[in-house]
């Protein structure tokens, strides 16, 4: 089992690899353990994140097979389908660190925002049950002075969504919180920059 700290820190040293142009030798030939992980599995993390095919968390942290158990969805939001994943990888591989990740420019946040603000236009029941979890999270920025500065509202929106899904995920499970009271699971949230390719670890 991996001490969530030096999890962390893996993932840490992946980005700035990832950053930097530069890719390990363990993970570019990570395929040649492909063989030994048909036995089973030890990720180091968990990583819940958006599925912007922009943010492909192995590649971001530059991982090889096997090191990473990563759900994504739309707007790294929290279901029963994602809380259940997380139990599992959690339970199952006793993997101990769980990191939400959401990004710059996420189509969900924006998505979400428009709804607030323009109730009356027709959307998809299926997108707006994607909706439908972001929105507590962001909604009450809309009425602050942020609505004044778009930029800074998207990106204060972005980290209160992760922030409510690191939440939900530690609160809202008695398994996991159990992981976390008894066991040393650490579930902390993230948002990966676009621009700069950097991954921002917050409320660590």
């Amino acid at each position: 089992m991996v001490d969530p700290q030096e999890a962390l820190q893996r993932l840490k040293d992946g980005n700035r690899r990832f950053v930097n142009h530069l890719r390990s030798t363990e993970a570019m030939m990570s395929q040649l353990r492909r063989d030994e992980l048909v036995q089973g599995q030890k990720p180091f993390a968990i990583v819940l994140g958006c599925s912007d095919s922009r943010v492909p968390a192995e590649i971001v942290f530059d991982q090889g097979l096997g090191d990473l158990f990563v759900i994504r969805v739309a707007g790294n939001i929290v279901a029963p389908s994602q809380v259940g994943s997380v139990e599992f990888a959690a339970e199952a591989f006793g993997t101990r660190l769980v990191v939400v990740m959401g990004h710059t420019f996420c189509g969900a946040i924006d998505t979400t925002l428009e709804v607030i603000e323009k109730p009356d236009v027709p959307r998809s029941p299926n997108l707006l049950s994607i909706v439908s979890r972001v929105r507590p999270a962001i909604e009450a920025l809309v009425h602050t002075e942020l609505a004044k500065d778009r930029p800074r509202l998207i990106h204060e929106a972005v980290r209160a969504n992760v922030r409510a899904s690191v939440s939900h995920l530690k609160h809202g499970s008695a398994l996991l919180e159990r992981l976390v009271l008894e066991q040393g699971l650490r579930v902390v949230g993230a948002e990966y920059s676009l621009e700069s390719g950097e991954v921002d670890f917050f409320d660590v």
